[in-house]
């Protein structure tokens, strides 16, 4: 991807780091995380205090060099999409049979080593989280703030609060955009974790 600058903290960074905001006909800013609308595109970092900075500052208009409107809840809505390309990811790959649902399966799935990418719902039971995290694969990264009605919705059933997504080209798309929304909300992903020497759990 090619390098944009910010403009806020008019930094030039890779493309994966900023979100493209377009100008409406009539004005408003609007997201566009596909990198698709039509016109002048302006830049921001892929940080929510980003797009509410430049939206106060009024950054957009001498971004656009047109007067333009920004919405207040612009950077609640910037989070909404991201997390949006998350579910509509997750739903494609439990379509394609690379994704299951259930504390058994997604515990079978994680013994045969298969999985890239592991979900718990966000307040689910923390000793539930902690029994699956310690079967996760060197390469296997969970997340824990994707709702249960999402994950409901991504499943299509209801009471989703664990899911497990295989090693493939699926995967690797919905750690982009899970990547992406931690990065924009400022939230942490896990990683592999092994025992010590006490028997507690590291970062490897």
């Amino acid at each position: 991807m090619p390098d944009r600058m910010c403009i806020v903290s008019r930094a030039v960074k890779d493309e994966s780091e900023l979100v493209r905001f377009a100008r409406a006909p009539d004005g408003t800013v609007t997201p566009d995380l596909a990198r698709k609308l039509p016109g002048r595109g302006v830049w921001v970092s892929l940080e929510k205090a980003k797009v509410a900075e430049a939206a106060k500052r009024g950054l957009f208009a001498k971004g656009f060099q047109a007067e333009s409107k920004a919405a207040a809840d612009l950077p609640d809505l910037v989070g909404q999409l991201l997390r949006r390309e998350v579910v509509q990811s997750l739903s494609l790959a439990r379509k394609a049979g690379e994704a299951v649902s259930g504390f058994m399966k997604v515990d079978d799935a994680l013994v045969k080593g298969r999985t890239r990418l592991l979900f718990h719902a966000s307040g689910s039971s923390a000793d539930g989280q902690r029994k699956l995290d310690r079967r996760m694969g060197k390469t296997t990264v969970s997340c824990n703030f994707i709702d249960q009605g999402d994950l409901d919705l991504a499943f299509g059933r209801a009471n989703v609060v664990h899911a497990a997504v295989a090693d493939g080209g699926l995967a690797e798309r919905l750690v982009s955009h899970v990547t992406r929304l931690a990065r924009y909300e400022g939230l942490p992903m896990g990683q592999h974790q092994k025992l010590d020497d006490t028997g507690s759990e590291e970062l490897s």
